[in-house]
């Protein structure tokens, strides 16, 4: 049984390129260095290194002893020698300095090759000064011994018959024997300088340190080499075992499993996933091909036949489906491919896969299923169905299309092609076709009318394939209707003519109520607007308007009783003040007012008249000069000479007044405000200018608008009505002009206003 199922063909490569690594003896991946041979390595090349290293420090410190004792030897040699040769009349040399004769002895007693180059001796006198020498020691003649080695110096001072020391002669280190002549007569030295024998141990520890070095390298090098070896080695066995888990891995999630098949031996190895496959639990040893063919279905047994064709060698590859019986008792279907691979030991193998196609056997058998219940619904159906492949050739139809064409079963069979099927057909009375339903070119509706006066709406539609479904229903009945639904048609159409034509004048209508209802809203938001702002503006008055008031009647009431005495004090002159200055407040707040009244009721009307703007800013000035020097306010005006203007001459006054009143209002001590009037395109425009609070950007949109004000905490401790911008815009409007306002809080305020100068 080999049903048409799909091919997992990427994940059979996969396991194919795999096979022979999990067929591969289990001690072939065993086969690995001991861990504590590896780690050991390492301490045996240190513990090589460390033996030579002391070793060697051990000949050379060895060897500079024994070449400081042939020195030692050398000089007391030397010494003895030279002391034996005055002991017959040491005193009468020494005592007498008799230099040459002491300096003939020491030559003759100290040749050359007694002594090394460089070396000499000294005779010196008790008194331990140098009165002989050979030719080498020159140098040190008639000097004193303590002169030239202070060390060797003490010798005489202690009375020690022999010794050898250290020294520093000449800078130069030295080896120094020194011995006593006769009885005190004086004393013999022996100098051999060590520069020079130091110097070859010195050669020969670098070379030695060298040589170590060099040896000590090249092992870092082999050890470097180990470790670098060791790690390919462990990173080789980490990717095969990532190898090998992501196999196992992808073959038990894609239910798939792997068998190796010795041909000669007749033993077969299943992977991991091929146990957990069939529910068993997996095991390490190979199987026999009789213990995997017992797991097989009887009703199987063509696989048999596959096993003897590739034993007699005729088959090379297969391809076979089968069930094996699951650890719990079912049977499971498996698809196996494989092929005859021959290993490097002239062995033949069978290597392949396994994979579990249950699931596409149960899809199989359910397609049929499914082909024979839709082949039973279109049967059943009340319309006349019929598919047509690609290439126009009968797939399948039902009886109620043969009936409709009067058909002979002759002809539908399945693969005939479709002019044959329609020239065996009865031909329709009537056939238009309808326009594509849904524009995609892909489906066609056509009404036909039949030989026994039956209406058949027939739909065809490609598919995907190319092919081409076409269903017929039966619409004699809707025809019938059709007639009848025509003439009510051209009955209901005079009667929604009419009903269109009341819509009409409805909407209308309808739209001219929105209009007006739109203007009432408006108006009514726009005074309800102005209500509030008057209410707002009542209410902040409030506070203005009572102050003043009752500053002015609590100190009327102290100067009436008389309360700090009589009249005449000056405490009574200051009430008398703050009574004249609150009046004078409360006068500008009601004068503001009125203004802004008059202004709003239209019953405000200036007087143009040709005017010198100089004089007029001047006198503004005048007015605003002692708040000004109060604060340290420096003013500065900048005026075109013969500026002029045709305007009202108290409305300029008071705009000119309100600006610069507010500016000084709110500009702090030590500021400036700047005042500039010029004529520009027939114009006259006024800018004052100023380093105040600044006015917030939320409130630049509602300022100067009536009864409008800005209450920050500053402006209000300043008073006031805060009609004045108000009233300056509103005049400036009367004009025909305009005022524009730029500021920025904490940095100042600029307010320019544009008069036209027309007579």
């Amino acid at each position: 049984m080999r049903p048409g199922l799909p091919i997992f063909s990427s994940l059979e490569k996969i396991a194919l390129s795999q096979a022979r690594l999990f067929a591969a003896p289990t001690s072939r991946r065993l086969q690995r260095a001991e861990p504590m041979l590896k780690r050991s390595i390492p301490i045996l090349i240190t513990a090589f290194l460390v033996i030579v290293a002391i070793s060697r420090i051990s000949g050379l410190m060895g060897d500079y002893m024994r070449m400081d004792m042939a020195l030692r030897q050398a000089t007391m040699l030397a010494a003895t020698a030279a002391r034996e040769a005055m002991t017959a009349d040491a005193a009468d040399l020494f005592d007498n300095a008799r230099t040459d004769e002491v300096t003939r002895r020491l030559q003759r007693v100290l040749t050359p090759d007694m002594l090394p180059q460089g070396a000499f001796a000294l005779a010196v006198r008790n008194d331990g000064r140098i009165f002989a020498t050979t030719p080498e020691g020159r140098l040190y003649a008639m000097r004193t011994l303590s002169s030239i080695a202070p060390e060797a110096a003490a010798f005489q001072y202690f009375g020690e018959r022999f010794t050898v020391v250290k020294t520093e002669i000449g800078g130069r280190t030295h080896l120094m024997t020194l011995s006593q002549v006769g009885e005190r007569a004086g004393t013999l030295v022996v100098a051999v300088p060590l520069d020079k024998s130091e110097k070859r141990w010195r050669d020969e520890v670098s070379l030695n340190v060298t040589l170590f070095a060099g040896i000590s390298a090249i092992l870092l090098v082999v050890l470097y080499a180990y470790y670098i070896q060791a790690k390919r080695a462990r990173d080789a066995d980490q990717i095969f075992a990532e190898s090998n888990m992501r196999v196992e891995t992808a073959l038990l999630r894609g239910r798939c499993g792997l068998w190796d098949f010795d041909l000669n031996t007749r033993r077969l190895f299943w992977s991991r996933s091929m146990y957990e496959m069939l529910g068993m639990t997996p095991q390490s040893s190979v199987l026999s091909f009789g213990d995997a063919a017992r797991l097989m279905h009887p009703d199987d047994k063509s696989v048999y036949q596959v096993a003897r064709q590739i034993a007699r060698g005729s088959e090379r590859q297969i391809d076979h489906v089968f069930r094996m019986r699951h650890a719990e008792g079912h049977y499971v279907w498996l698809r196996a491919r494989a092929q005859i691979i021959e290993t490097g030991s002239d062995r033949l193998h069978l290597i392949g896969i396994a994979m579990d196609v249950t699931e596409q056997h149960r899809l199989a058998q359910r397609y049929a299923e499914a082909d024979q219940r839709l082949a039973d619904a279109i049967e059943s159906t009340s319309e006349a169905f019929v598919l047509w492949d690609k290439d126009d050739r009968l797939v399948m139809c039902n009886s109620h299309y043969q009936q409709a064409y009067s058909l002979p079963a002759h002809v539908l069979v399945p693969g005939t092609e479709r002019i044959v099927v329609a020239a065996a057909a009865a031909r329709p009375i009537v056939e238009r076709r309808i326009a594509d339903p849904d524009g995609s070119n892909l489906s066609q509706t056509t009404e036909v009318q039949l030989a026994d006066q039956r209406w058949l709406q027939i739909n065809e539609r490609r598919t995907h394939d190319g092919g081409l479904v076409s269903v017929g229903t039966d619409i004699t009945l809707l025809k019938r209707h059709q007639v009848r639904l025509r003439e009510s048609e051209r009955r209901l159409m005079a009667t929604i003519g009419d009903l269109s034509a009341s819509r009409m004048k409805l909407e209308r209508q309808k739209a001219e109520l929105s209009i007006a209802n739109a203007n009432y809203q408006a108006e009514k938001e726009r005074a309800e607007a102005a209500n509030r702002a008057k209410s707002e503006f009542l209410a902040n008055m409030s506070h203005e308007l009572r102050t003043p008031l009752n500053a002015i009647l609590g100190f009327s009431e102290i100067l009436k009783h008389r309360m700090f005495g009589p009249l005449g004090s000056e405490k009574y002159e200051e009430y008398t003040k703050d009574i004249h200055d609150s009046g004078k407040h409360l006068l500008n707040v009601i004068n503001d007012i009125l203004d802004m009244s008059k202004i709003e009721a239209g019953q405000m009307s200036i007087t143009r008249e040709r005017i010198d703007l100089a004089p007029l800013v001047e006198e503004a000035l005048r007015l605003i000069k002692g708040p000004a020097q109060q604060k340290d306010i420096v003013v500065c005006q900048e005026i075109a000479s013969g500026l002029t203007l045709h305007a009202d001459r108290r409305a300029m006054k008071q705009i000119l007044l309100n600006l610069l009143s507010n500016a000084a209002k709110f500009t702090n001590k030590g500021g400036r405000i700047a005042l500039r009037a010029r004529k520009v395109a027939g114009a006259v425009t006024l800018t004052i200018a100023d380093s105040g609070i600044g006015i917030p950007r939320t409130a630049l949109e509602k300022i100067g608008q009536p009864f409008e004000q800005v209450q920050n905490q500053y402006a209000k401790s300043q008073g006031g009505s805060g009609l004045g911008l108000a009233i300056s815009r509103s005049l400036t409007a009367l004009h025909d002009g305009r005022m524009k306002i730029h500021s920025v809080e904490n940095v100042g305020t600029i307010i320019s206003v544009r008069i036209p100068d027309s007579v």
